[in-house]
């Protein structure tokens, strides 16, 4: 059972790095003519971040997501990556 759990564990961290790795080649040819197509995304998320003041304590929360062509190829790149091990 814990091999199970380290293998799930191993496949989040692969696409982590994908979608990480794809986001990066998305920003930086965003200026490429022939290559911006890798920078075509949606951004989603909380636009307005959400403030909880305590007196004591003042927290901040907000998440947003900018998923484009690069970061999605990066998933799929790290997925059959990780199926040939």
């Amino acid at each position: 059972m814990a091999t199970r759990d380290k293998s799930t564990l191993v496949l989040i961290i692969f696409i982590l790095c994908g979608l990480v790795i794809g986001g990066l080649i998305g920003q930086l040819t965003q200026g490429v003519s022939f290559l911006s197509w890798l920078s075509y995304g949606q951004t989603f998320g909380i636009a307005d971040p959400v403030t909880l003041d305590l007196g004591v304590v003042k927290l901040t929360f907000g998440i947003m997501f900018n998923i484009n062509i690069s970061s999605i190829i990066g998933i799929i790149i790290a997925v059959f990556i990780y199926r040939k091990f």
